[in-house]
């Protein structure tokens, strides 16, 4: 049997088959295939980076727990933010620049849901507080704190009589106890020297102590206005060098001091003349294509009068110049020399119709060159719309309305509207977009969210430029940063509504009310000065 296996069998036919035993097959051990060393090890260590990575979430969320909770619960962020305040005002700090007073804490509060009551009655309060804190000051005759207390009541509209009745009491209980003649000389020694301003020991801050002590002091009378006219020279010798904006601010810090000085209108006048003249120059170098210097002609005259409605219409002149160039050069696919011409139109006016006109010709000039240069086949060209519009709904639900460039939902529609700009999901897309970043813009500015509502504007002014009710949310926006730009100037922060005032002024430059907040404006920037 074992010779037949060893030699085979003959068939029928001849042939010899093959026979196999398997009895005879051995399997070798070593051959036996076995874990690879480093999959052998990540199984054995994948429970301890699972340990890992649950304390380190278990770490963030502890050391984020705040944040997240603000923004997924606003009003947890708001009850804390009054309960702070509530013990800020317990504890007597009424006010404090790092934003830690009561003041601050019901104003952060009632910015961020103005329809609950208690940060307005806890406003109240602290107005009463501060009341109370002047008087006990004026008690103690710590005048400065007595002086302090009593403006932040004032600010909170204290009742204006109980205010004026402690101020009285506190300029005749100071009168009484500060020598006013030795106020007085050291007023008319600084003003010999000079030093008519730049501190409490120059002379009109010295004359300005005296006369809040005694108004009718003729000497301190005398004395200011001499001061003044010295001030109102040093603005004419600015005027004549053709520096607008420190003589504008030389006399916006007269008026403060004395809006009746008898020099101040012929210095308004000087000062007047000077930006006509400014003006006219600028509009020489518009008309001769000169935008540079144009632009800087006008430049200077609203630094100097933030609110000069011909400097800010020839700056938009010069940027829409510098959009339609753009949009020229992009025609001819030069598109390095119109990325230039644009960004010069951005920085003077990044939200006008020109700008975003602009950006849209070169955006379609780049799409075209690329729909050249592609020859997609009508599948691909299916395909490649159905992604874009996908890309275009990740965005938008991350409110990527704009940004990032070429990620953004308006840059994912636009190249969808390039590739297929007849295509019905297109269509639908460009509507439903639409739709979506108004509804963004009256939620955020309802929230008094105001920079994210001028990011949805944004979106809504790029997609559609010509809409109706742009003029109007435009307005809306901008009485909203006259708003919060002025109960920021009342608590101080003269920087936020100098801010505030800039993006009114953008927005829609004949807001109501929007001349008055920029006058408040300057005259604070000049008392800081």
């Amino acid at each position: 049997m074992k010779r037949e296996r060893e030699s085979g069998q003959s068939g029928r036919d001849g042939r010899i088959e093959p026979l196999l035993d398997w009895s005879d097959v051995r399997f070798s051990a070593g051959t036996a295939k076995r874990p690879h060393p480093i999959t052998h090890l990540r199984r054995r260590l994948w429970p301890w980076w699972l340990g890992v990575a649950v304390v380190l979430i278990a770490v963030a969320l502890v050391a984020y727990r705040q944040p997240l909770t603000g923004w997924l619960w606003p009003e947890t962020r708001v009850q804390r933010l009054l309960d702070e305040a509530e013990s800020a005002l317990r504890e007597g700090r009424l006010s404090a620049t790092d934003g830690r007073g009561a003041r601050q804490l019901f104003e952060a509060a009632q910015a961020l849901d103005t329809d609950r009551t208690e940060a307005r009655s806890g406003l109240m309060r602290v107005a009463e507080a501060a009341l109370a804190q002047a008087q006990r000051a004026l008690g103690e005759e710590r005048f400065a704190d007595a002086r302090s207390a009593l403006a932040l009541a004032r600010e909170l509209q204290v009742p204006r009589a109980q205010a004026d009745r402690l101020a009285e009491a506190l300029r005749r209980r100071e009168a009484e106890m500060v020598g006013l003649d030795d106020l007085l000389k050291w007023a008319q020694q600084a003003h010999a020297a000079a030093r008519l301003e730049g501190g409490p020991d120059a002379a009109l801050p010295l004359y300005q102590r005296v006369l809040s002590l005694q108004p009718d002091r003729v000497e301190a009378l005398e004395g200011r206005e001499d001061a003044l006219s010295d001030l109102l020279q040093q603005a004419g010798a600015a005027l004549a060098k053709g520096d607008l904006v420190d003589a504008a601010a030389i006399i916006a810090r007269v008026r403060g001091y004395d809006a009746g000085h008898i020099e101040l209108p012929d210095a308004q006048a000087g000062l007047g003349r000077s930006i006509e003249q400014r003006l006219t120059r600028a509009a020489a170098d518009l008309r001769r294509q000169r935008l540079d210097a144009a632009l800087a002609g006008y430049q200077a005259v609203l630094d100097a009068a933030p609110d000069n409605a011909v400097a800010r219409q020839g700056s938009e002149q010069v940027a829409t110049i510098y959009a339609e160039r753009a949009g020229r050069l992009a025609a001819d696919q030069r598109f390095s020399a119109a990325q230039a011409s644009l960004e010069k139109a951005r920085v003077i006016a990044p939200r006008s119709v020109a700008v975003i006109e602009a950006e849209q010709r070169i955006a379609r000039a780049r799409q075209a060159l690329a729909r050249q240069d592609s020859g997609l086949s009508a599948g691909e060209r299916s395909r490649r719309v159905q992604s874009l519009l996908a890309a275009m709904g990740r965005a938008e639900t991350q409110g990527n309305w704009l940004t990032p460039p070429g990620e953004s939902a308006f840059d994912q529609l636009r190249a969808a509207q390039a590739l297929a700009p007849d295509d019905a999901a297109v269509k639908r897309a460009a509507a439903r977009l639409l739709a979506a970043i108004e509804r963004c813009f009256e939620d955020e500015l309802r929230s008094n969210r105001i920079r994210r509502a001028q990011t949805c504007l944004d979106a809504w002014q790029t997609l559609r430029p010509d809409a109706s009710a742009l003029r109007d949310a435009h307005q809306r926006l901008a009485l909203k940063w006259v708003a919060v730009g002025d109960e920021r100037l009342g608590a101080g922060d003269v920087a936020f509504a100098a801010l505030a005032l800039r993006e009114a002024q953008m927005l829609a430059a004949d807001a109501p009310g929007l001349a008055d907040f920029a006058q408040r404006v300057r005259t604070a920037q000049a008392g800081g000065d």
